[in-house]
């Protein structure tokens, strides 16, 4: 499989160089040259499959030309060693949960499935590999706990100082090792622009192998397509045959692209919702025709605060630019934070179900956009203890248990360096390193 890039004004490249280069040259993202579909048959018996026999299958749609097949298998069961259960909450309402992996957040399959992958890639190769990774805060912790101790490569974790939750940023800056912390004084959107202008940094290039664990790598969001093929496989083993709506919190769009790729290899999933708390620029994109990316605001679902989406690339190229394609299958809604609080408050009085802030803007979405026969989904991305001053606050004090996977990162030590905005900061960093 090719792997072209949105920009279109670089040459194609294996599996193996879009992994290991993580952004085009040309400052596209990678996209498969080809999406393949499933026979109807594999969604007639899907519900008799396990969530890691369903997944395995589809990564060979996506993977199977360019790594072999036991090694591939080898990657999605460790990749998933833990279940993704649906609970419904209505008549037509499930949750999906997301959080029962090692950091308690969606991003743990992405993380740890794109480790395995380039560390194969890796056999080797001589020189150390540099993984930049930006976070508003889960994807820092799932992708540093997934490269946590991998020979032969260095991970650097960017975040907005002060806008990520205690435990969020405990789970990343008490690692150490491999793992490197850089607090920066500003937002998500400055951590991603740090990202990608050293992507395009010749002399640092030069110097340093560098690759991304962000949702902008093939190999960190592709793999997040699993849980859309698993929820429809587990209503379906439960006698539930309605047409079937998502409703997926949104950041940088990575979670929703993959369930649009999963549509695309075949999955009957009617629509998508994209719901957005204040930092609403798909929003009103998808109300418009307009995109006018923005600085983001700072919110308490704080892993969407994202001002400027870059797998909204992607979105784009699936449907061909088209505002009226893109609209006609996902709709968007957005909610202020005030508006999430209640909604948690709401559904813990009323369904006795604890939501994390970002699974709160998804409930509201789909409860206000589902319609009769159909069942929505939506996906619950991350454990409410990841955010327990915010869900306690709404909820009462000691309503949330610690895990004891999360009450483990709380003992160790902060490390982490910070830094300012300015690009010329970062590079002689990374350079010094």
């Amino acid at each position: 499989m090719k792997y072209y890039s949105t920009n279109k004004s670089v040459p194609e490249v294996s599996l193996m160089e879009a992994v290991t280069k993580g952004l085009a040259s040309d400052n596209g993202l990678f996209m498969p040259e080809r999406i393949e579909e499933f026979h109807p048959d594999f969604f007639r018996r899907i519900h008799q499959m396990s969530f890691q026999e369903i997944s395995f299958e589809v990564a060979k749609k996506f993977f199977g030309e360019d790594v072999p097949e036991k090694t591939l298998k080898d990657i999605v069961y460790d990749t998933l060693n833990f279940d993704c259960p649906v609970v419904q909450l209505s008549d037509s309402i499930y949750s999906l949960e997301l959080f029962h992996g090692p950091t308690m957040a969606f991003k743990d399959v992405g993380g740890r499935f794109m480790a395995r992958l380039l560390s194969y890639f890796l056999e080797g190769f001589k020189k150390e590999v540099n993984v930049l990774v930006a976070t508003s805060g889960d994807t820092g912790s799932a992708v540093a706990n997934g490269f946590y101790k991998v020979p032969g490569i260095k991970v650097f974790v960017l975040y907005p100082k002060g806008l990520v939750s205690n435990i969020q940023e405990k789970q990343f800056t008490t690692l150490g090792n491999n793992i490197t912390s850089l607090e920066i004084d500003g937002t998500f959107d400055d951590c991603q622009r740090l990202v990608k202008s050293a992507f395009l940094d010749k002399e640092l290039n030069k110097a340093m192998v560098l690759t991304s664990a962000n949702s902008i790598n093939v190999a960190r969001f592709l793999p997040q397509a699993f849980y859309y093929f698993n929820a429809y496989a587990r209503l379906r083993e439960a006698g539930i045959t309605e047409e079937l709506v998502f409703s997926v919190p949104s950041g940088n769009f990575g979670n929703l692209t993959a369930g649009l790729f999963a549509k695309f290899m075949g999955l009957p999933i009617k629509r998508f919702i994209a719901a957005n708390n204040e930092n609403d620029i798909v929003f009103n994109y998808l109300k418009s025709g307009k995109y006018e990316p923005r600085e983001s605001v700072a919110t308490i679902a704080n892993a969407m605060d994202v001002g400027d989406p870059s797998n909204f690339a992607r979105i784009l190229e699936l449907y061909n630019h088209s505002h009226n394609e893109i609209a006609s299958e996902i709709v968007g809604y957005r909610y202020s934070d005030d508006e999430i609080r209640q909604t948690m408050k709401q559904v813990f009085e009323e369904e006795n179900y604890m939501l994390d802030p970002h699974g709160a803007v998804g409930y509201r979405a789909l409860k206000a956009d589902l319609k009769e026969g159909e069942v929505g989904v939506f996906l619950e991305t991350a454990h409410p203890a990841k955010f327990t001053e915010t869900v306690e606050g709404v909820l009462g004090t000691g309503t949330v248990v610690l895990p004891e996977k999360l009450s483990a990162f709380m003992k160790g030590e902060k490390l982490s360096v910070e830094l300012s905005t300015k690009f010329s900061d970062f590079k002689r960093y990374l350079l010094n390193k």
